[in-house]
Formats: C-alpha cells, sequence, structure tokens
C-alpha cells in the first residue's frame, strides 16, 4: 500500500546508525537519498538498491528548487504499492527541509507515515566541542545566515550554524556575523562531526572563510559574546528594575514622568552627534533605548501594549512602508521614495484622512523643527515664492517691522515672523535650519571658551575684560578654527 517512510541517517559514520533504521535497511530492497554525499551509505547492506537525487542540485539555480522537486518525487513514489524509504542526513527533522515539507503533505494526503529517528549533527558537534546545548544554544542555517544583515539570534547565547558547506557561504556567513561580532572573536569550525575524520579548529571570526577542509559535514560553533550583549538581557534588567523588590525609583516612574528624561536623552544624542563624539554617542542612545524599554515595560504593567508589539508594529510599517525594497515596486529617487511613504501612512488603517495639509505635523517639536515641516507640507501644494529673490524681499519686509513695532507684543510678532522666513531662506539654500543653528550655536561656545580661557590666563574673570580684548580672543579663535 502507498506509504513513506523518512529514514535519518545519522551523522556520517554507519555506527551511528539507530537499530531501527538497521532493519529498515536490512529489509528493504530499494531507498532514495536526498543526496549519496554521505559516509553512511559506505556502510548499507549490498543488496540495497540506491537512488539519489544528487542530479538535481546540478539543474536548479536554488536549494529551494532542489528540495521542491525531491518533495514532489517522492510523494509521487510514495504512492506506488510498494511505498517508498527516503533517507536524509542527519534527522529528518533537524536542518533537514525536505523531512518536514515531505511529514506535512504525506499528512495531507493521508499517506501513511512512518519517521525512523537518526542521530542529527547536533549531538556529535557539542560532544567534539565538549558543550552542552542548554540552557540556550541557538540553531541556525548557514545559507538563512548568509541571506541577512545581521544574526537572527542574540550575541549574549552561544550559537550552532550547520551546512556550512564551503568558502564561499563562509565568507557571506562570516561578514553577517561581524555585524554584531568582533572580528577577533574565537569561533570553531567542526568538520565532520561523529565521522572518523571528525575535527576542530578554533580560530578569529574573520578567518572562517580560508580554512580548505570546509565542506559538506562543516558547522560553525560561535560562543556567547557576552551575557550583558543582548537587547533581550537589557530588557530583563529593565524588567527587574521595575519589579517589587527593584529600584524605588525606577518603580514610581509612569510615561508622563518620564517625558522630560526621553527628551533630554534625545538632545543628548544630537550633542553627540553634532560634537562627532562616536564613544558619547553610543552610550546617548542607550539612554534613549532605556527610555523606551521602561516606557514598554510600563505600559506591560498596566495591560497596554508589551515590547513585542512596538517591535511587531515598526517591523510591519517599514516593510509596509518599502515596497521598493520588500517588493516589487520601481523609484526613480527619494522623493519619490517619500511620496509613496505618505500615500500608504494616508491609506493605512487608524490614520484618519487628513482634514488639512498641516495635519501630521508633531505637536512639541522645536519650534525651529515646526516651522521647517509646516513649509515643507504647504510647499507640496505650491504655496511658495516663484523663486529665492521673494524670500530675500519678505526677510527684508519683516526686519523693517521688527524696527517699527512699538508694544512688546508687536516686536515679539514680528521676531517670529522673522525667524520663519530664515527657515523659509534656508529651505531654499538646501540648508537644514535646524541643524545650522545647532551649530551656530557650538560655534559660539568654542569661540567664547576662548574668551574665558583668554581671561584665565592673565588671572580675570570674563567681564574684567574689556570689550576689545573680548574681540580680539574671539577673531583670534575664529581664524583657528
Amino acid at each position: 500500500m502507498p506509504s513513506l517512510t523518512l529514514l535519518g541517517l545519522g551523522p556520517g559514520d554507519p555506527r551511528h546508525l539507530t537499530r531501527e533504521a538497521w532493519e529498515v535497511l536490512t529489509t528493504t530492497d530499494e531507498i532514495y537519498l536526498r543526496t549519496g554525499k554521505h559516509p553512511t551509505v559506505a556502510g548499507f547492506p549490498p543488496t540495497l538498491q540506491i537512488h539519489t537525487f544528487d542530479h538535481l542540485y546540478e539543474r536548479a539555480d536554488t536549494f529551494e528548487a532542489v528540495y521542491q522537486q525531491i518533495v514532489e518525487e517522492v510523494l509521487a513514489l510514495a504512492q506506488r504499492p510498494q511505498g517508498v524509504v527516503y533517507a536524509v542526513p542527519g534527522h529528518p527533522f533537524v536542518a533537514e527541509a525536505t523531512g518536514q515539507a515531505l511529514a506535512r503533505r504525506a499528512r495531507e494526503a493521508q499517506i501513511p507515515l512512518r519517521v525512523v529517528e537518526g542521530l542529527s549533527f547536533v549531538e556529535p558537534t557539542l560532544r567534539a566541542l565538549g558543550c552542552d546545548a542548554f540552557p540556550h544554544t541557538a540553531l541556525a542555517d548557514a545559507l538563512e545566515l548568509a541571506a541577512k544583515h545581521v544574526p537572527p539570534f542574540p550575541p549574549s547565547a552561544p550559537a550552532l550554524v550547520a551546512q556550512l558547506y564551503d568558502r564561499t557561504v563562509a565568507s557571506e556567513v562570516k561578514l553577517t556575523l561581524m555585524a554584531v561580532y568582533p572580528d577577533e572573536h574565537q569561533v570553531a569550525l567542526v568538520h565532520g562531526a561523529g565521522t572518523p575524520d571528525e575535527t576542530v579548529r578554533w580560530l578569529p571570526l574573520y578567518e572562517i572563510d580560508r580554512d580548505p577542509h570546509i565542506g559538506l559535514l562543516t558547522s560553525l560553533y560561535i560562543p556567547a559574546l557576552a551575557p550583558d550583549a543582548s537587547f533581550e538581557a537589557f530588557q530583563e534588567v529593565v524588567a527587574r528594575l521595575r519589579a517589587p523588590d527593584g529600584c524605588p525609583w525606577d518603580r514610581k516612574q509612569t510615561h508622563r514622568s518620564l517625558r522630560k528624561y526621553l527628551l533630554e536623552e534625545s538632545y543628548e544624542v544630537l550633542e553627540a552627534i553634532d560634537a562627532e563624539n562616536w564613544d558619547a554617542l553610543a552610550e546617548e542612545l542607550g539612554d534613549v533605548l532605556l527610555q523606551v524599554l521602561l516606557h514598554a515595560q510600563i505600559a506591560f504593567e498596566e495591560g497596554e501594549f508589551t515590547m513585542t508589539d512596538v517591535l511587531q508594529r515598526i517591523h510591519r510599517k517599514m516593510v509596509r512602508r518599502h515596497p521598493h525594497v520588500f517588493g516589487d515596486v520601481q523609484v526613480a529617487d527619494a522623493d519619490e521614495v517619500v511620496r509613496n511613504w505618505e500615500a500608504i501612512k494616508a491609506q493605512e488603517k487608524g490614520h484618519p484622512a487628513p482634514q488639512s495639509v498641516l495635519d501630521g505635523i508633531t505637536k512639541g517639536l522645536p519650534a525651529l523643527m515646526e516651522a521647517q515641516e509646516i513649509q515643507k507640507k504647504v510647499v507640496k501644494v505650491g504655496f511658495d515664492w516663484p523663486d529665492i529673490q521673494g524670500v530675500w524681499d519678505k526677510l527684508a519686509e519683516e526686519l523693517e517691522e521688527v524696527r517699527q513695532a512699538q508694544t512688546l507684543a508687536e516686536k515679539e510678532a514680528e521676531i517670529g515672523d522673522v525667524l520663519f522666513v530664515v527657515v523659509n531662506l534656508a529651505r531654499w539654500l538646501g540648508v537644514d535650519a535646524e541643524l545650522a543653528l545647532r551649530e551656530a550655536n557650538a560655534r559660539f561656545r568654542r569661540r567664547f571658551a576662548a574668551i574665558e580661557q583668554t581671561a584665565k590666563a592673565q588671572g580675570k574673570p570674563v567681564a574684567a575684560l574689556t570689550l576689545d580684548e573680548m574681540e580680539a580672543a574671539w577673531q583670534q579663535a575664529k581664524q583657528e578654527e
């Protein structure tokens, strides 16, 4: 009757075949192998007729295409009166795409299924390394890892990468890992685990693609970078701070009480960027992340949302709003990206149609940034001068109105108009007004510090310097920049 037997061949040494697997091999007439390039095949009973799917690897462009064709052919063979025995390296459900797919399809087609266990590559690899998989070793596939930009597992846990079958794949895996791990991080290449040719080589991460022995039975072990090197580890710290036996200050915080800290930390990030102090930037970004996690932890405790909700929402939003990256939409330039973004945003559920062109500008932005955003919005609907001369004329007009203003309220209004026009002028000149002012502030700080240094050198307070002395120190600092 039709049937499908999925059989695991173990890691490579015929001695590691299970008694059940050997019984199947000695009582069946023929067997189909995903690949005959496996050392266990040499220990098969001599009377066993062997078929392989190795020829498919030479024809298809991707492994996915090979696996799909194997699944279809094996399912067809399973429909025969004698059924089929299909064998794979290791265990049918460990690092084996065809095993899982065949089991699912057999159940859907109501084909009787038998799974014959096999020792996977994991156990002999861990034995060779002298490591325990518990409590949280990550398992990864080399091809999947090579296709990513960052590893999908936390560096605070060890990881075992399967099917590092050639140096090209090893090179791509290395580049992915180096996005998180230092170049010199010590890792282990394990060749032929569970076979007489088993070897373990420890080496720096950057050297893994130089090993000449990489092959079909090679895996990569990556020790944990550090216990505190992951997002999850930091999330645990924040949860601990908020726990009943945690920090009294952290426990009493609310969304509202934390607002000022989020703002302060954000400005400190900008300060580090302006100073091009990258060590400080790393620290300040951590402070901002702390604020994010505190808000998420408070929300979890109040039953509002979880950190998972935060991550999923922003992940899905970025994918949804970048169809030119994650889909098949074509864009000509960054301006078209922005237009698509706004169109997608308008279509999203939960985003009501704007009643005004200015809807969507965040309330609470610094005034200079808000002015920039307002002008960007109105320009899109054609509310703008035909050329920059109109801006110059408007600036002169507003400055004259400042001169003529009499009351404090009039002066305040006219100064506001001048600032708004200056922001418009910056836009016309292709200058970010917020960044320009921040840089001007920084220049002033540096030059005034020179004045203070001059006073200090003379043993005077700054106020004791004459205006000419201050100006001379200022000009000297300006020349030295």
